[in-house]
């Protein structure tokens, strides 16, 4: 019996990679794990330099603030360009401007110079790269994965590459920070570029015909936003994630003041935190590439969002480290959960000369109104407390999931026909083809 053992294990592992098969989705797997190594270690390092500098929780949300408020202001027209555009060549140049502000900052650091107002403004000039990077990143996997129904596990890939860098990058930039500067996460950073650059110029990327439109970009854009938030499921999706960037993922702007402040602990304990949730978040990613389908991600984005709220609840009330790291775990299980099952739902519903723009209202929703939520935060943790206002932004996260789970069978049937024309539904799937199979033989 132990016998077929390994051979099961085998074929779980092919089903969870499946996506690697594809030379392309290989080449960005294997660049963009590295290069995330380094994006972590400075989003670790960048609010420890700021809170170090400073003291301040609401600098701290200030700074959080300028990097993510371009998102939000800019999705919506990098979406409308990504659609016009080549997607390759647009995350080609802002893996570039990516690398170029990670050597400007670690300079300003390793040089002593450094001060708050050109964190800033280098803030602001990343947040505007990233405004066509998610954009075009996330609409590119669509073209990286060659088989349609493998473009679920490449999602969850993708976010387990996310994750799995959100593992190793907090550790190892709580090691550096305790050992060397916040300018070496910086320039690690910067030399993790290289790898992903690489890796997009050895691909081969078939050439698309790009239709050159002649309407304005503001009908297109007036088309998008009617078409995001004319289409229910997809309306949902994208409020369900705003509420939840808002209210509950600033959690992570207020975890240098969390470690130093209610557990006592130093830039050690705050790596550990951040690396616990990005474990979590692996382990949700291992289970969404395993599933085979993406049917019932319906009912796991509710599911997961309220794990994340619950999370939030609780690591508010704890004051012990080792319960506060098992709770992150949870926390990063449910965000990741729910982006990724967000993201794929959202990537399979949409017609494809609408993705870049459907896609820029994702980014907002996760990355633009974050910058507003970081904001908020740190206003209202000199106010009532960073535990306070981790409290806040649990009970909204949770209050939003179960009005999502109410709206959830009525969602399910607007997305029940386009699944049927993909043959999603694979019983429906064939029955169709057996119906069109028994009226050829009959001459019907």
């Amino acid at each position: 019996m132990n016998k077929g053992v390994p051979g099961k294990n085998r074929d779980k592992f092919k089903i969870v990679f499946r996506s690697l098969q594809y030379r392309n989705y290989r080449l960005f797997f294997s660049g963009q794990s590295i290069s995330l190594i380094g994006t972590w270690m400075q989003r670790i390092a960048m609010p420890w330099l700021v809170y170090h500098m400073t003291g301040s929780t609401l600098l701290l949300g200030i700074v959080s603030f300028a990097g993510q408020v371009p998102t939000f202001l800019l999705s919506p027209i990098a979406g409308v360009l990504t659609d016009r555009w080549n997607r390759y060549r647009v995350l080609v140049v802002t893996q570039i401007l990516s690398m170029i502000q990670a050597i400007i900052l670690a300079w300003l650091c390793l040089s002593g110079v450094i001060q708050i107002w050109q964190i800033i403004v280098l803030s602001i000039g990343l947040g505007c790269v990233n405004a066509f990077d998610v954009t075009s990143r996330q609409s590119l996997v669509v073209d990286l994965v060659e088989k349609k129904e493998d473009l679920g596990n490449g999602i969850a890939l993708n976010s387990l590459m996310f994750n799995g860098a959100r593992v190793i990058g907090p550790s190892i930039a709580g090691i550096m920070l305790a050992s060397t500067s916040e300018g070496i996460c910086f320039l690690l950073n910067a030399i993790s570029y290289v790898f992903v650059i690489i890796s997009l110029l050895m691909m081969r990327i078939k050439r698309k015909v790009v239709t050159k439109k002649h309407i304005t970009i503001f009908k297109e854009l007036r088309e998008g936003l009617n078409y995001t938030f004319g289409f229910s499921p997809i309306k949902h999706l994208i409020i369900l994630l705003s509420i939840s960037s808002l209210m509950g993922m600033s959690y992570s702007v207020l975890m240098p003041v969390f470690a130093k402040e209610i557990l006592h602990g130093g830039s050690n304990t705050y790596g550990f935190l951040m690396g616990a949730a990005g474990l979590g978040a692996m382990l949700g990613a291992l289970f969404l590439a395993s599933r085979k389908t993406v049917l019932t991600l319906g009912r796991i984005v509710p599911a997961s969002a309220f794990l994340f709220g619950t999370g939030l609840i609780v690591l508010s009330f704890s004051r012990i480290f080792p319960i506060s790291l098992f709770m992150m775990v949870f926390i990063g299980l449910g965000m990741m959960m729910q982006t990724a099952a967000s993201n794929t739902v959202l990537q399979t519903i949409t017609d494809d000369s609408m993705r870049g723009r459907v896609m820029s209202f994702y980014a907002m929703a996760i990355m633009g109104t974050a910058p507003f939520g970081s904001l908020m935060s740190g206003w209202l943790a000199k106010i009532i407390g960073t535990p306070g206002t981790m409290l806040i932004g649990g009970i909204a996260t949770v209050v939003g999931s179960l009005i999502f789970l109410r709206k959830l069978p009525e969602l399910k049937k607007l997305v029940r026909p386009i699944y049927i024309k993909m043959g999603i539904i694979p019983e429906v799937a064939e029955g169709i083809q057996l119906a069109s199979e028994q009226s050829a033989e009959t001459g019907l």
